[in-house]
C-alpha cells in the first residue's frame, strides 16, 4: 500500500510547481510526479513580429533568469542570418551572463536552498564565540567577530519574540533531518543576510552594460553599449572601473563566503546522498574564448553523458532534428490536433494548449493521463538532467584540467567518492564549484575587454546585416547557451522578414518534465524515487531534492486563444 503526498505549491522557487509522490508504509518514495501548473505561451506572442525585436518579448519569460532568454533569442536570429558580432560585444555578453550565474547561484544557495539544510531557530542556541572561531577557521572574511554574530543572533531573536517570523516563516524548524550544530546554523543565517546586500551590487553590471536590471538591453549584431572612455554619454573609464571593482568583489564573496559555507554545511550531510536521479547529463556548452560558433573553444564544454558513463561523452547538435525532440503524451498540449505519440524538433514544434486535467479544487492529479503544462524534451529519446552537475561532470569526463582539479580537491575535502556527486548535495556542490570557474572567467573577460579598449578598439555593434533587405527570404536558426539552471535553446524560423515560428526549450522543462511516450520519467521524478521521508507531514526531503535543481517555472498563467488572439488569465489549483 502506498500513500499519495502532495506538495503544492513548492515554495522558494520561481513559478508554480506541484509535486506528488507515492510513499510506502516505511516512508520511502516509490513514485514521483512533477507538474508545472502554469503556462505562458510566449512563443505564440512573437509570431509575425520583427525578429530583431523578439528578444525583448521572450526575455519576459522570466524576471529571475533575466538576460538569459534575451541572449538565447539574439543568438538564434544571428545564427539564422549568419551575423557575426564584434569581439567586444561577445565579451560584454559573457560578462553579463557570468553576472547572472553568480547572482543566481549565491541567491539560490542562501535564500532558496539553504533552509533545506539550515535550522534558523537552532541558531538562537549558538555560542557566538564558537561561531566566530569556526568562521575564522574557514576563511579570512572580515565579518567574523563574536560581537558580529552576537548582533545577528539578537536580530533573529527579536523576530522570533515578535511572533512574526517574516522571511523565516513556514520552515520545518526542528525537523529531524537537520544535522548542523547551532553555531554553523548561526554562521549560515548571518551570511544569508549578507548575501541579500551583496546580490544587489552584482546586478549593477547589467545596468552599466545593458541600461537596466532586470531585462537589460541587447541588439542583434552586438550590444547596444557605446564605449567611449572620454565621453559622459557612453561607457567611459569610470564606469568600466566600477564594473571591474564589482567583479573583484564578486570573486572575493564567492571564494571567502559562499564556498567555505557550502563545504562546511556539506561536511555535516555527506552521508545524505539521495536525489541522484537519471545519470543522463546534457550540456550545450558556452563561454567561448572565441566566437559562439567556435564550439571547441567553449570553457563549459559541450556533450552528453548517458547512464553515468564518464568514459564516453557524446556529441550534441541542437540543429539535428533527430536529437532534441519534445513529447506531449503527459502534457496538456496537442500536436496537429493529436494527443501525443510523436515528438517534434523545436523547429517543427507547436504550442497548442489543451487542458484536460481535473477541475479545481482537486486533491490529486490523474497521473495516468496528462498532468503537466511542461512538455517532455528528450535527447535521442533519452530523458536528461541539465544544469551545474551536468556541466561539471561533462568537463570532468572530458578531463578538462579546471574541472578535474576542482572536483578532485573538493571530493578530498569532503572525503567523498566521485559517485556522491550524483546526489542533491552533489548537485548543490557542483553549483558552487562552477561559480569559482565563472567568477574567474568573468575577471579574465573583463581584462580582455579593457585591453581591447586600451588598444583603441571600442566597437560593440556591426550593422552589416541589420536591414531586412540583406536577409534571405527564409532562414532558420538556433540560439543555445548555458543558463544558470542548465542548457537553454531558442529556435526561430524567419520568413519574409517576420518570425514564422518560435520555440524555447528551457532547463526546467528538461529537468521537471513529466513522463514521455515511453513512460520514461524526468529528472525531478527520478531524483525523488527511493528517498526516505522522516516525517510525511513535513516532507523536508522532497524540498531538499527539488530545490537542488533550482526550479524556474512560469510566473503566471496566461493563455492565448488561437482564434480570437485574446489573452485569458487562468489560475490552476
Amino acid at each position: 500500500m502506498t500513500e499519495r503526498i502532495v506538495v503544492d505549491p513548492v515554495t522558494r522557487i520561481e513559478g508554480h510547481l506541484r509535486i506528488e509522490v507515492d510513499v510506502d508504509e516505511s516512508g520511502v518514495i516509490q513514485e514521483a510526479f512533477s507538474s508545472g501548473t502554469a503556462v505562458r505561451g510566449i512563443e505564440l506572442i512573437v509570431r509575425d513580429r520583427d525578429p530583431r525585436d523578439v528578444w525583448a518579448y521572450v526575455q519576459r519569460i522570466c524576471g529571475v533568469c533575466t538576460t538569459t532568454h534575451a541572449l538565447a533569442s539574439i543568438r538564434s536570429v544571428e545564427d539564422a542570418l549568419d551575423i557575426k558580432i564584434p569581439r567586444n560585444a561577445h565579451l560584454i555578453r559573457d560578462i553579463m551572463n557570468a553576472a547572472v550565474f553568480l547572482h543566481d547561484h549565491v541567491v539560490h544557495f542562501y535564500h532558496l536552498h539553504a533552509f533545506d539544510w539550515v535550522d534558523v531557530l537552532s541558531a538562537l542556541k549558538a555560542d557566538p564565540n564558537e561561531t566566530s572561531r569556526i568562521a575564522q577557521s574557514l576563511s579570512s572574511w572580515p565579518k567574523s567577530s563574536p560581537g558580529y554574530f552576537k548582533d545577528i543572533q539578537e536580530k533573529v531573536q527579536k523576530v522570533v519574540d515578535s511572533g512574526q517570523l517574516g522571511i523565516f516563516a513556514n520552515g520545518y524548524w526542528g525537523h529531524k533531518a537537520y544535522k548542523l550544530p547551532p553555531e554553523v546554523n548561526l554562521l549560515a543565517v548571518a551570511h544569508y543576510l549578507e548575501a541579500l546586500d551583496w546580490q544587489k551590487e552584482i546586478v549593477k553590471i547589467h545596468t552599466i552594460f545593458g541600461g537596466k536590471n532586470p531585462h537589460p538591453h541587447y541588439v542583434v549584431g552586438g550590444m547596444a553599449t557605446p564605449i567611449d572612455i572620454n565621453s559622459d554619454n557612453a561607457i567611459h573609464a569610470e564606469r568600466l572601473m566600477h564594473v571591474s571593482q564589482i567583479i573583484d568583489q564578486a570573486v572575493e564573496f564567492v571564494n571567502n563566503v559562499y564556498i567555505p559555507d557550502l563545504l562546511a554545511i556539506g561536511s555535516f550531510y555527506k552521508d545524505w546522498t539521495y536525489g541522484g536521479g537519471l545519470n543522463n547529463y546534457l550540456c550545450y556548452g558556452d563561454f567561448s574564448t572565441g566566437d559562439i560558433r567556435d564550439v571547441h573553444l567553449y570553457r563549459f564544454p559541450r556533450g552528453v553523458i548517458l547512464n553515468g558513463n564518464l568514459n564516453e561523452v557524446l556529441d550534441v547538435d541542437p540543429k539535428d532534428p533527430e536529437q532534441v525532440k519534445e513529447f506531449i503524451d503527459h502534457s496538456w498540449y496537442t500536436y496537429d490536433g493529436k494527443e501525443g505519440g510523436v515528438g517534434k524538433h523545436p523547429w517543427e514544434g507547436e504550442t497548442s494548449l489543451r487542458y484536460t486535467g481535473p477541475k479545481p479544487p482537486f486533491k490529486t492529479l490523474n497521473t495516468e493521463e496528462k498532468y503537466s503544462w511542461l512538455k517532455s524534451p528528450r535527447w535521442k529519446e533519452h530523458p536528461m538532467e541539465t544544469g551545474p552537475l551536468a556541466r561539471m561532470l561533462v568537463g570532468y569526463a572530458l578531463k578538462k584540467d579546471e574541472f578535474v582539479g576542482l572536483i578532485d580537491d573538493t571530493l578530498k575535502k569532503l572525503n567523498w567518492p566521485l559517485e556522491a556527486m550524483r546526489s542533491a548535495l552533489g548537485r548543490t556542490v557542483a553549483r558552487g564549484l562552477e561559480s569559482i570557474l565563472v567568477a574567474k572567467w568573468m575577471r579574465d573577460d573583463m581584462d580582455a575587454l579593457l585591453a581591447n579598449i586600451r588598444n583603441g578598439n571600442q566597437i560593440t555593434f556591426d550593422r552589416t546585416k541589420w536591414e531586412p533587405s540583406t536577409w534571405p527570404k527564409h532562414a532558420k536558426g538556433v540560439g543555445w547557451m548555458e543558463a544558470p539552471r542548465g542548457a537553454l535553446g531558442h529556435w526561430i524560423e524567419i520568413e519574409n522578414g517576420k518570425t514564422k515560428n518560435y520555440q524555447a526549450v528551457v532547463p526546467t522543462t528538461w529537468n521537471a518534465s513529466p513522463r514521455d511516450h515511453k513512460g520514461q520519467i524526468g529528472a525531478y521524478e527520478a531524483s525523488l524515487k527511493g528517498t526516505p521521508l522522516l516525517d510525511k507531514e513535513k516532507p523536508l526531503e522532497i524540498l531538499r531534492i527539488v530545490h537542488s535543481f533550482d526550479p524556474c517555472l512560469a510566473c503566471a498563467v496566461h493563455l492565448t486563444d488561437l482564434e480570437s488572439k485574446q489573452t485569458t488569465h487562468i489560475r490552476i489549483g
